[in-house]
């Protein structure tokens, strides 16, 4: 971590954010977690924070919770989260998988997003990558009826790979006929103007619990 991520930890982590290992057994109470009930937003893979700073700063109504394995991404975030003021935000570290599965109750989420998550562009580790059958089922159970799961990629075969994953899930339904648009609130970060200008194009799926 750079010194401002480093002492952006520890003005902050220990308000907002909680590594995974160390919840205690069982769903998170996220009412009692943010202090008030509202609908929560899980993104899976927050990076450096900059996609997830913008979108609960425009969503104040919403509890927004990050997680992500890179504790210089969590501490850029907690500098972006200062900056704005932001008090519907929280941060776990380690496996969303593990989150998931042991503390993250069936029908809680109102929203998953999973924005540019690694690709693993190499065939031989495509069975690597995050957005397989069993995930998206375990995934899919923690949606409330309803809920929505946001996917984005600059990676073509990974986005086919995700729609047909997606579409195969009985629990899931698309909510547009293949590729979603562009949502408006989603911003155009410096990652994905990277993404464009070495001629990748992103591409949105967005998929309802029914």
């Amino acid at each position: 971590m750079t010194t401002g991520q480093q002492r952006a930890w520890e003005r902050n982590w220990s308000a907002m954010g909680s590594e995974i290992a160390d919840l205690p057994a069982g769903a998170i109470d996220f009412d009692r977690w943010f202090g008030r009930s509202a609908p929560v937003v899980l993104e899976i893979g927050s990076g450096m924070g900059e996609a997830t700073a913008a979108l609960a700063n425009a969503s104040p109504e919403i509890n927004h919770v990050a997680v992500e394995v890179y504790a210089a991404g969590l501490g850029q975030l907690m500098l972006r989260a200062e900056n704005s003021s932001l008090r519907n935000l929280r941060l776990l570290r380690g496996d969303a998988v593990e989150l998931l599965q042991r503390h993250i109750g069936v029908d809680s989420l109102a929203e998953v997003r999973i924005f540019y998550p690694d690709p693993w562009p190499k065939k031989k580790h495509h069975k690597r990558r995050l957005l397989q059958p069993e995930f998206t089922q375990l995934l899919a159970t923690r949606l409330v009826p309803g809920g929505i799961v946001h996917l984005a990629t600059d990676w073509q075969h990974y986005a086919e790979q995700m729609l047909e994953v997606c579409t195969a899930e009985p629990l899931l339904r698309n909510r547009f006929d293949g590729w979603a648009p562009r949502p408006e609130e989603r911003p155009v970060t410096k990652f994905e103007q990277r993404a464009e200008q070495d001629g990748r194009v992103t591409r949105d799926l967005i998929f309802e619990r029914v």
